[in-house]
């Protein structure tokens, strides 16, 4: 990745406390954006924020009044701002005639709703001058995901929210994209922790065959980070809608 790419871009990151938004927030700062973190684990976000040298601010995405305030206290922090990129999330799982309600209200309070109530707070706040929002689909959300039903149906949401207002919101030069990740983190771990000597022999010998690159999930600095960057910088000025798979090759979007 080019070094300083985003000099002085002005990005919020949301679910900064863990897995992939943790990374990026770790790796931004360095590449010269200024950044603020959003999560609502703020021991952890405050934590990984300040060793990035990153700002960092609790919000709950599920709740529309403290997105509003979260997301303007970070845009006056920043004076202004550039770029969203909106990791937060949760996977609960469950089999599908099974899913509790309050699994599957869970499920698209966070991923969906959370998209939808983020995305709309930062848009005031990029109508005048442009920029870019990044949001996190999957492949869960064009594919299905047996086993997270109710994850798999907020993904795909997220896919239609992004097509619709990449439309809506290009005239404003605010273009809209989401990659599908497939990324290693210390969620990952602990599934991977849980299971049994077979079954882990079993998964990563299906691994190998779905994803033709290394045969694994990616690493975030290596994988994940580079993309992410690109998208918020000007080379991605003329990308919009599109749904980018980061997974070596295991979504191939058509």
């Amino acid at each position: 990745m080019a070094d300083r790419m985003l000099e002085g871009r002005r990005i919020i990151v949301t679910g900064g406390a863990s897995g992939m938004g943790a990374g990026l927030v770790r790796a931004l700062p360095a590449m010269g954006a200024r950044v603020v973190s959003l999560d609502l684990n703020a021991d952890a976000g405050a934590r990984v924020a300040g060793e990035a040298g990153a700002t960092f601010l609790a919000v709950d995405v599920t709740d529309k009044a403290s997105v509003d305030a979260a997301t303007n206290q970070a845009v006056a922090a920043l004076d202004g701002l550039d770029v969203l990129i909106h990791a937060a999330g949760i996977a609960p799982g469950a089999p599908a005639e099974s899913i509790p309600p309050e699994q599957w209200l869970e499920a698209i309070a966070v991923n969906a709703t959370g998209t939808f109530l983020v995305n709309q707070a930062v848009f005031p706040h990029l109508k005048d001058h442009g920029g870019a929002i990044i949001n996190f689909a999957s492949s869960a959300g064009i594919k299905g995901y047996p086993g997270k039903a109710a994850y798999a149906a907020a993904k795909g949401a997220v896919v239609a929210w992004v097509r619709s207002i990449a439309s809506e919101w290009g005239r404003y030069n605010i273009r809209v994209n989401a990659i599908a990740p497939t990324i290693w983190t210390p969620m990952y771990d602990k599934t991977r922790s849980s299971m049994s000597t077979d079954q882990l022999a079993a998964h990563d010998a299906a691994l190998k065959v779905a994803i033709p690159i290394g045969g694994k999930l990616g690493d975030i600095r290596r994988d994940l980070v580079p993309v992410v960057a690109f998208l918020a910088s000007d080379g991605a000025h003329f990308m919009t809608g599109q749904i980018i798979p980061v997974d070596g090759g295991a979504l191939m979007m058509r």
